[in-house]
């Protein structure tokens, strides 16, 4: 892979980096998976997660098959569990919780209520539901764990995207994702200092690599060739770097997702502080998602990674000299005319001269206040819709 390489704006550095994350938007989707991760579903290194989800798919087996020819045992002598007999396979089949709940979807079946059945009753019930499913065919995917089991059930045209797939795809950009390209897992900001620090050890505390037995979630940055994009109001350097999250489930749990930004800084908790230019893209397992990952997810990925800061930055500079209101009345207009409520126009210019010391005259000024009022908000879709408007105001000014 050819690195970009770095320019004027675009610095190496040896320590950590004072940041503004008074700008921006706050990102949780990170946190959220460091929250919930147990240590056995982190990792330190791709490598490690590669051989983990790689390994797992050679032992599964996907392939369809009739579901009226499935048959659902229980055994009264252990009224909490049931298998299946699949087509194809003598052994029986131990569905997992996960695709229980999918098989129970697949056929109509509550899976709530299933769940808290002695399992020769739910599985009276499961077996009349694949005897008259009207689709006829399903998709199994069956892995040999020293018992056989059930990972996943889904309709017969899923396009599956192995997890292994997408873990390639960063390899390729990201090495091994400790260091030895400028693709890593996140350093930590220091609230004391107000400094970001690249230059964190990979623990199991601190590391944004996770798989479980359903899905992949990966967050890197590129957090030692800090950007600078214009000055604060004190005259010192707006910094900002690089970075992406993604994610899959080859079992049919959640799409395939990349989302690629500019940020500040990433906190402890692995909140994502100051994000600016978020994109997302995602890919739902459908019949041609294979296809789809090949000719857009993992090229949209690599584009990224190689990409120059140059138009990001020239963004920002257009945003910062776009002068749109001088005067109180003028403020007022721009942000009614932009669709905002009386009550939100009067916080958006208050909330900019409290953190910059005067009033917004410019686009950047603008979105500032308009980012800094929806992480105010507690309900997430009237921060999204508030976090829209903002977008669309800086590409207007691009």
């Amino acid at each position: 892979m050819t690195l970009m390489t770095l320019t004027q704006n675009e610095q190496p550095v040896s320590g950590g980096f004072r940041v503004d994350v008074s700008r921006g938007q706050r990102i949780g989707r990170v946190s959220s998976e460091w929250f919930a991760r147990p240590d056995d579903e982190r990792y330190l290194n791709l490598p490690d997660l590669y051989e983990a989800v790689r390994g797992r798919a050679e032992r599964a087996q996907a392939r369809p098959v009739e579901s009226r020819a499935i048959r659902v045992e229980a055994n009264s002598n252990n009224p909490e569990k049931l298998t299946l007999m699949v087509p194809g396979r003598d052994e029986p089949v131990a569905p997992t919780h996960w695709s229980f709940g999918q098989l129970c979807t697949l056929v109509g079946a509550p899976t709530s209520y299933l769940r808290q059945l002695p399992a020769t009753l739910s599985g009276i019930n499961l077996q009349h539901g694949l005897l008259s499913h009207r689709a006829e065919l399903v998709k199994t995917l069956e892995a040999d764990n020293g018992r056989v089991e059930l990972r996943a059930v889904t309709g017969p045209d899923y396009g599956r995207i192995w997890d292994h797939e997408l873990v390639a795809a960063v390899m390729k950009i990201a090495g091994n994702g400790t260091g030895d390209t400028r693709w890593k897992v996140p350093g930590v900001l220091d609230w004391s200092t107000m400094t970001h620090n690249p230059f964190v050890d990979v623990t199991k505390d601190t590391t944004t690599l996770y798989a479980s037995d359903r899905d992949v979630f990966l967050f890197l940055v590129d957090d030692t060739n800090p950007i600078e994009a214009g000055r604060l109001p004190d005259g010192s350097p707006d910094l900002y770097f690089r970075g992406f999250y993604c994610w899959n489930s080859e079992v049919g749990s959640k799409t395939l997702g990349i989302a690629s930004f500019y940020l500040r800084a990433v906190c402890m908790n692995r909140n994502l502080w100051g994000v600016e230019n978020f994109e997302e893209i995602t890919i739902r397992h459908s019949k041609f998602a294979a296809q789809r990952f090949a000719h857009e997810a993992a090229p949209a990925l690599t584009s990224f990674a190689n990409s120059s800061p140059v138009p990001f930055i020239a963004g920002i500079k257009a945003a910062r000299e776009r002068i749109v209101a001088r005067r109180d009345e003028d403020r007022e207009s721009f942000l009614r005319k932009g669709g905002f409520s009386k009550s939100e126009t009067t916080k958006i210019i208050e909330t900019v001269l409290g953190e910059e010391s005067r009033k917004p005259e410019s686009i950047f000024d603008f979105v500032q206040g308009i980012t800094a009022l929806a992480r105010t908000k507690s309900h997430q879709d009237a921060r999204l819709e508030l976090e829209g408007k903002a977008k669309r105001l800086m590409e207007r000014a691009i």
